[in-house]
């Protein structure tokens, strides 16, 4: 029975900054973790811009064009590849990332402008808050919130019990 709760994947939630150097480093763990569990984890990003990044904001919301778009991943770690000429350069890297992509840049553009997407990243935001997160990168997985920003050292193998203590309470 597909429709059970028991096959329903492990939630991995990412409090991330898209224009946090910390966050482009946790890459390679999501990669890794993408690739050990596959479907069976649910690997969602969470929007948790940060004041100190001027142009986060606005990164968080063109990630959800490019979720509307049906690009999200991509667009995310191309984004975070990218941290540092989006602090220097700003929004025009967004548009950059998009149009090489081959996503629709005048329409993220436009979702720029008109910001249609400011309702999804303001309650990501206020509920990092709500459940203490505080920095980028923070992982929160079943009742655990693991903070990526002060160390990323181990960070990843802890993650990884916590998954396999889940996915083996489930059957």
């Amino acid at each position: 029975m597909s429709d059970s709760p028991l096959a329903a994947p492990v939630v991995l939630d990412l409090w991330c900054d898209l224009q946090c150097p910390d966050c482009r480093r946790a890459l390679s763990d999501v990669r890794a973790l993408r690739a050990r569990y596959g479907d069976r984890v649910e690997l969602r990003l969470r929007h948790f811009p940060l004041e100190k990044h001027k142009h986060a904001y606005a990164a968080a919301q063109a990630a959800e064009e490019a979720a509307a778009q049906g690009r999200d991943w991509p667009y995310i770690e191309a984004v975070l590849a990218r941290t540092e000429e989006l602090g220097r350069t700003g929004e025009p890297v967004l548009l950059d990332v998009a149009r090489e992509l081959g996503l629709d840049a005048e329409e993220f553009d436009t979702a720029l402008i008109d910001g249609r997407h400011l309702l999804i990243v303001d309650a990501d935001q206020a509920e990092g808050k709500a459940i203490g997160v505080t920095g980028t990168p923070t992982y929160v997985v079943g009742d655990e919130r693991l903070d990526g920003g002060k160390s990323q050292e181990g960070l990843r193998e802890r993650i990884e019990e916590i998954v396999d203590r889940l996915l083996a309470a489930r059957g």
